[in-house]
């Protein structure tokens, strides 16, 4: 018998894994496979298991730094041309590099789950065909109203709907089984095809652009002929018509074929915005957000690298997709803290944003009120061109800012069973509010604090209900409505139980809760608004936070009352100052306004003001005029007082002259090591060793150990360095040659610990 000897391997692919070590490994490529392309997707062996990575590299089998004998082959080759491409692969290494994480984990976060699990991308879709006339519309009953509609929809459309487009559509899987069952549907699956997608259109027309927009949309305009990055700040005054000079900046993009991504800091504002473009473009919109199940991601994720959607509108992570042919960024509420990731890949979604519009050669808009101190400095560097809309539209004025103070203390209410209590709104306030809901118009309250109260209190012995696995206190949560049910919880890590009728340590039964969430609040409006035995008219109030707005449609269903204009008083967190437009809001009560400029949080007071100024937005936005509220106990406070009479820019130009003298970002550049364990003293020993390894002539400006702002969260205690640095490129050089050295330190290793670059605090 001959043998035959075995063939050398040409070449080797460096495959990058979803592990903590390492930028990437090599693998042979076995002849008896393809050739992997570079941004394609392969299986391999790691260990005692098999992984699917990504090749971003091909080598010569002799230039492997990994004895021969050492090397494995891959497993099998699961895309026949790469699913990255240069553009992608270079964003990736980027993030690496700049946020110091390994190059694999980067991967595993820009991919849908599916395709890291390896599933293949032409993946099936189910497909939903009516197989009636129209005639079997009227045979519903008219209360199936969501039977009838979906039917119709079906009707509209020949050759079916796909699962994930009536999904977005509000069809549920039960609706559509009751249809299949009465021989109105079927259904079939098919294999993904892409087609090309038709042109944008005009469905309504363009508004007029004032002299501030016109300039506006020149130099956008202007930026995208040449074919050049440039980078802008759409700084405009709530209501100035920022979203006009979007949407007509998109229109000019999207004629030339070319995609446009929109950013939002949340959820809540992904159906808003995608009706308020859906109004103005015919066109293939994609929402993109975390609710998505894995099937409809992958789906997202295919649409937008095939072309297929030409409008995408997404949260944060939505700038890790991948584009066909992307002409446009835009950010909207771009000083926004929710676009920075606090977990694995640290990235500000506005900072990879403005990378990814440079390396495709395209304009970048973020749009704000009220830009973020690191956005004006980028100004005073010439970083960004601002861009700026001082006026309202339409002729609307501004509302105006009132401060209102709280050192006499509180109006009395009297609720429904007699009793009578302290509010959280001055006498004043409360006689503003029901002048406003007289006149027909609507009430916004604000408070940045969910649940019924913050700290459950014993009045004997001054013992406070905390939990037992974070640094906190239990919040109180009840219904208004349901007083007497309830429970205590903790928003750190989730911990609930019940709320004790006696104290735990010494039995009084003296137990009371002190301070005001959102529920408070409006247990004290209903008291004042919509108690009949204290008001002849009482007024409907609608609770805008977390936790009223979890089911699914509650957020579309409030609206929908809210915009019917009748009087009403909303109350909610920040969640409710984010681009929301409620016409006949007049009237802006912010019932604490010092719970920001008292935190011990650096970047609290921005912050604070931030909110302040978004939610004074909401008052006046039409033809009537607004005012604004602010309540609070130190009506003395020199940054307040700036802020409503000299307005945001003055304020914050405050601010940067305080952070240049203390030599904070955005004047320095941070990096925050965390250290994480069940034990305090490993993590501090950690931080300790992670600082013995920085060289004593070293040029920053370093602070360890600190205990973290929640030095036990839950059940992990957290230990902190901070590094500040003058200059980026010098940081970034010394972090490329010390973490890696940190991370293989035996006490580092008996620890959680991670690195966060330009850390939003500390």
């Amino acid at each position: 018998m001959t043998t035959h000897p075995q063939q050398t391997p040409k070449f080797v692919a460096q495959v990058a894994l979803a592990v903590p070590v390492g930028d990437f490994f090599d693998y042979i490529c076995p002849s008896e496979l393809p050739l992997p392309e570079i941004g394609a997707r392969v299986l391999v062996p790691f260990g005692r298991r098999s992984m699917v990575g990504v090749v971003v590299g091909l080598i010569l089998a002799s230039q492997s730094q990994v004895p021969p004998n050492k090397l494995k082959p891959i497993k099998q080759v699961l895309d026949e041309r790469a699913i990255l491409d240069d553009k992608l692969l270079k964003l990736a290494r980027w993030l690496s590099d700049y946020y110091h994480h390994p190059l694999g984990e980067v991967y595993s976060v820009m991919l849908p789950t599916l395709i890291n699990q390896g599933k293949p991308i032409h993946t099936k879709q189910r497909y939903y065909k009516a197989i009636c006339d129209d005639q079997a519309i009227d045979q519903l009953p008219k209360t199936a109203k969501k039977q009838r509609q979906i039917l119709s929809d079906l009707l509209m459309h020949p050759d079916g709907i796909s699962e994930s487009n009536l999904s977005a559509i509000g069809a549920t899987r039960s609706v559509l089984t009751t249809l299949i069952n009465k021989d109105l549907v079927s259904t079939d699956e098919r294999s993904f095809t892409p087609i090309s997608a038709p042109p944008v259109t005009l469905l309504e027309p363009k508004l007029d652009a004032n002299d501030e927009q016109k300039a506006a949309l020149d130099a956008i305009k202007t930026a995208f002929d040449l074919g050049n990055y440039q980078g802008f700040l759409l700084d405009g005054v709530t209501g100035s018509g920022k979203t006009e000079v979007y949407l007509q900046a998109m229109h000019h993009v999207l004629a030339q074929g070319k995609q446009v991504l929109i950013l939002v800091p949340e959820i809540g504002l992904t159906p808003q915005t995608k009706g308020r473009f859906g109004s103005r473009f015919h066109a293939n919109i994609c929402v993109l957000h975390s609710k998505m199940n894995d099937t409809e991601r992958l789906q997202g994720w295919q649409d937008c690298r095939l072309g297929q959607a030409q409008i995408i509108i997404g949260t944060r992570s939505s700038v890790l997709y991948p584009f066909a042919n992307l002409g446009m960024i835009i950010i909207d509420e771009a000083h926004d803290a929710s676009y920075k990731q606090q977990d694995h890949l640290r990235y500000h979604a506005c900072d990879v944003a403005m990378i990814r519009a440079l390396f495709a050669r395209i304009p970048i808009i973020l749009g704000t009120a009220t830009p973020s101190l690191e956005q004006l400095k980028l100004i005073q560097d010439g970083k960004l061109t601002p861009l700026i809309l001082k006026n309202r539209a339409g002729g609307a004025q501004a509302a105006s800012m009132h401060l209102v103070d709280m050192r006499l203390g509180g109006y009395h209410a009297q609720h429904t069973d007699g009793t009578i209590s302290d509010t959280a709104f001055a006498p004043a306030t409360i006689q503003a509010m029901r002048d406003c809901l007289v006149k027909g118009e609507q009430v916004l309250v604000f408070l940045n604090r969910r649940g019924y109260a913050p700290i459950l209190i014993c009045r004997s012995c001054g013992h406070q209900a905390d939990c037992p696995n974070c640094d906190a206190h239990l919040t109180i949560h009840k219904s208004s409505l349901q007083p007497m049910h309830g429970e205590l919880r903790c928003h750190h890590c989730g911990y609930r139980a019940s709320i004790p009728t006696t104290c735990p340590e010494c039995h009084s039964p003296n137990m009371d809760s002190f301070g005001a969430g959102t529920t408070r609040l409006v247990e004290q409006l209903h008291a004042l608004f919509a108690n009949p035995q204290v008001s002849r008219t009482t007024y409907p109030i609608y609770q805008i936070d977390k936790d009223t707005m979890q089911k699914k449609g509650a957020w579309e269903a409030m609206t929908k009352n809210i915009n019917t204009g009748n009087p009403a008083i909303l109350v909610g967190t920040q969640m409710i100052t984010k681009g929301h437009h409620f016409e006949n809001v007049t009237l802006v009560v912010i019932a604490n306004a010092d719970l920001g400029f008292l935190s011990a949080d650096f970047r609290s007071p921005e912050h604070t003001a931030q909110r302040i100024i978004q939610v004074a937005g909401r008052a006046g936005r039409a033809k009537k005029p607004g005012k604004v509220l602010i309540q609070t106990l130190q009506p003395d406070n020199a940054l307040l007082t700036q802020l409503v009479h000299q307005g945001y820019h003055a304020f914050a130009q405050e601010l940067l002259h305080e952070r240049s003298q203390l030599g904070l970002p955005p004047f320095t550049h941070a990096v925050l090591i965390r250290a994480e364990s069940l034990h305090y003293q490993r993590a501090k020993d950690a931080i300790l060793a992670a600082k013995g390894m920085i060289p004593t002539n070293h040029p920053f400006a370093i602070n360890a150990p600190i205990d973290a702002p929640m030095t036990k969260k839950n059940n992990r205690y957290q230990v902190q360095m901070l590094i500040l640095s003058k200059t980026r490129p010098v940081l970034h050089e010394f972090l490329a040659t010390w973490w890696p050295s940190v991370q293989s330190l035996p006490s580092t290793k008996a620890v959680r610990l991670s690195i966060d670059i330009d850390p939003m605090g500390w």
